[in-house]
């Protein structure tokens, strides 16, 4: 496969495979790329609705700018447990941060979310994160309040009695719930406006479709919270009973 950077003739062919409606595996394989350079590439300019090549090529030439100084002072990447690449972790690191900033999240939360992610034990002190990420505890701070107002992590002290921020399974259960009651809120106030509009206009109309819709959706999202947490705690609970006789 061609080693370096990808060049602006590459990025106008990342363009046209979009604009054609080809998947990723198929732009990389027309240009001898990995999947996941030619994913990255586009979550990281734009998305696949948004991508330009002249606007991606220089936006990468400004970041590559920025990195030279820094990259001459900076330290090797920190080994990796389990004879995992380190390289590999963090370019996986940076595009899954890309993602989670593409669906809405602010880059330094969506940075500290993918740290907890990926991390073996699911926690780190704000200390540990600040380390990680090369950041100031402030900053840790104000991000992890942010992503703990929406249901994405939560507090708990350990045996030192230092705080430390947790992601695991129930956090994402407790995050279905907080999104299902934010929905609840919406199908109210759609539905009081119907009475403030006048029911049968057709702003009322609209609002009352609206609220059907999203009632439809939070019910469904409810349900399958519930299903989800029952059957995966279930299926946890039998793995710990070993495996089935003959």
């Amino acid at each position: 496969m061609p080693g370096g950077r990808l060049t602006q003739q590459d990025r106008q062919q990342i363009a046209l495979g979009l604009a054609d409606g080809l998947a990723y595996a198929e732009i990389a394989r027309g240009l001898e790329r990995p999947t996941s350079t030619i994913t990255r590439e586009v979550m990281r300019n734009g998305g696949p609705t948004g991508y330009r090549a002249d606007l991606a090529h220089r936006a990468t030439e400004r970041r590559a700018h920025r990195r030279r100084p820094a990259s001459s002072r900076g330290p090797d990447p920190a080994p990796q447990p389990h004879g995992r690449d380190a390289e590999a972790v963090r370019e996986y690191e940076e595009l899954f941060t890309t993602v989670m900033i593409q669906s809405g999240l602010p880059k330094m939360m969506a940075r500290v979310m993918v740290c907890l992610l990926t991390t073996d034990s699911g926690s780190l002190t704000a200390s540990e994160l600040a380390q990680r990420l090369q950041v100031s505890p402030a900053t840790i701070s104000k991000s992890i309040t942010f992503l703990e107002s929406q249901t994405l992590v939560r507090r708990e002290r350990d045996e030192r009695r230092r705080e430390r921020y947790v992601v695991d399974d129930d956090i994402w259960y407790q995050s279905m719930v907080a999104s299902v009651r934010s929905l609840t809120q919406q199908v109210e106030i759609a539905r009081q406006g119907v009475g403030v509009l006048g029911p049968g206009t057709p702003a009322a109309v609209r609002l009352e479709n609206v609220a059907r819709f999203l009632d439809f959706v939070g019910e469904s999202l409810a349900r399958a919270a519930e299903q989800a947490r029952d059957i995966l705690s279930t299926k946890a609970a039998g793995d710990d009973e070993g495996p089935p006789g003959p």
